[in-house]
């Protein structure tokens, strides 16, 4: 460590530029061989060291005014100007990529001695990912339909733009709603919502019908049972892999609830996160012996689960909205009438709606109750939201499916109930 700190700080940063921008043009020459233009290029591996170098030199000489390294710029543009028209005449080829990776390779210099090592380090290698994608993004691209960045603008909008500028003061004095939790509550759902929307569409287009099951229940496990079913009834051949992956729905709807509580009561997931890991492994383990009981063909494609569902659609969140409100609203007024047995009660309804509201309502801790009564308040609603769906898949799915179903669905319920009695 002593003789590293006798080295002079210029030799380290001469080294690192030189071999950051070596790196960089190696990348060039890479690719222009792959595109066979390598004699119709501004230069590659030497040319871009010798630019970083240049870079480092002017900057040194004039660190305190940078006339010199502005004007070794404004020299680089113009060569490269000179060699982008001539690029152009002769290839018709009108991409600017390497022009814009000389000039960042000449500021390398600057950075290393103004800046964090890990910051350079992170530039130059986001220059040489990104240089090695240009096949990858343009796959990517061709997927997307039109409405693709729409959508991804919406959740921006959503959760970048409205998010931050709403006040979080309460809108009803006496119940802690305010607008910023609200729509906090809409961010983080929308967010889980869009990732498996993502992953199913672009990742898993052509997903197993367990994997399917297993996306569908990140974004919502009751319309991912009714759908699973009613698919069971036209592929009785499949019937065992649609039943696991119903019930693999559910698992992750446990992974889902563990989310929302990190997200909005740390201290509550301290106390809860092994319960909800535990459940979601049972289910796991239920779903894989369904999969598995006298069944070997487990690796059907299935497109049941439709990719065309806009997760982001504004009467979605508009819906959402409405719930949460209105089960602030009644979670209050039942706290206050009937206290905690009203409030069990009231859980054990809610299963047979959307849970998510309801449980947000509970984690953000706008009532004032003890966290157990949460705790079973959530896993009542569980409960009843998994009776619910076991009540769906028998009735959509063919008579046959219920000899798995039924059994799965006791079991994650009674593992369900043990944790009640646990806490």
């Amino acid at each position: 460590m002593e003789l590293i700190g006798t080295i002079p700080q210029n030799l380290i940063n001469i080294v690192l530029v030189t071999l950051f921008s070596l790196l960089i043009g190696l990348s060039q020459r890479r690719l222009h061989q792959l595109a066979h233009e390598t004699d119709h290029t501004f230069g590659t591996d030497r040319t871009f060291t010798f630019i970083g170098i240049l870079g480092f030199i002017l900057f040194l000489l004039d660190r305190q005014n940078g006339y010199l390294f502005m004007g070794g710029g404004a020299v680089l543009a113009m060569l490269l100007g000179i060699s982008y028209y001539y690029h152009i005449r002769d290839l018709k080829d009108y991409g600017t990529t390497t022009t814009f990776i000389a000039l960042i390779t000449y500021c390398i210099g600057p950075l290393t001695m103004t800046q964090p090592l890990w910051m350079v380090l992170l530039i130059v290698v986001i220059v040489l990912i990104f240089t090695e994608m240009k096949e990858t993004f343009a796959s990517i691209s061709q997927k997307f339909d039109r409405f693709e960045f729409l959508t991804l603008a919406k959740f921006l909008i959503i959760a970048g733009v409205i998010l931050p500028i709403l006040p979080d003061g309460p809108i009803i004095k006496g119940i802690s709603l305010t607008p910023y939790k609200i729509w906090l509550a809409v961010v983080v759902i929308s967010t889980i919502s869009y990732c498996s929307y993502l992953l199913k569409k672009y990742v898993f287009p052509n997903a197993s019908i367990i994997l399917s099951g297993i996306l569908g229940g990140l974004y919502s496990s009751t319309a991912t049972t009714i759908i699973l079913a009613k698919k069971s009834r036209k592929e009785p051949q499949h019937l065992q892999q649609y039943m696991a992956g119903i019930i693999f729905a559910t698992a992750m709807m446990y992974l889902r609830i563990l989310i929302l509580i990190f997200v909005f009561n740390q201290l509550l997931f301290s106390v809860v996160w092994m319960y909800f890991l535990g459940l979601f492994l049972v289910s796991l383990i239920i779903g894989l012996a369904i999969l598995f009981y006298k069944n070997k063909a487990v690796t059907t494609a299935d497109n049941a689960l439709s990719t065309d569902q806009n997760p982001l659609e504004f009467k979605v969140a508009l819906i959402f909205t409405a719930l949460f409100m209105a089960f602030s609203f009644i979670t209050h007024e039942v706290l206050t009438r009937f206290g905690t047995p009203g409030l069990n009660v009231l859980s054990y309804v809610v299963g047979l709606t959307d849970i998510d509201p309801f449980l947000i309502n509970l984690f953000q801790g706008k009532f004032e109750v003890p966290m157990n009564v949460i705790l079973v308040a959530t896993f009542q609603a569980i409960i009843s939201n998994n009776a619910l769906k076991m009540i769906y898949g028998g009735f959509f799915a063919a008579k046959a499916a219920r000899i798995y179903l039924i059994p799965g669905f006791l079991l994650i319920i009674a593992f369900t109930m043990t944790v009640i009695f646990i806490l």
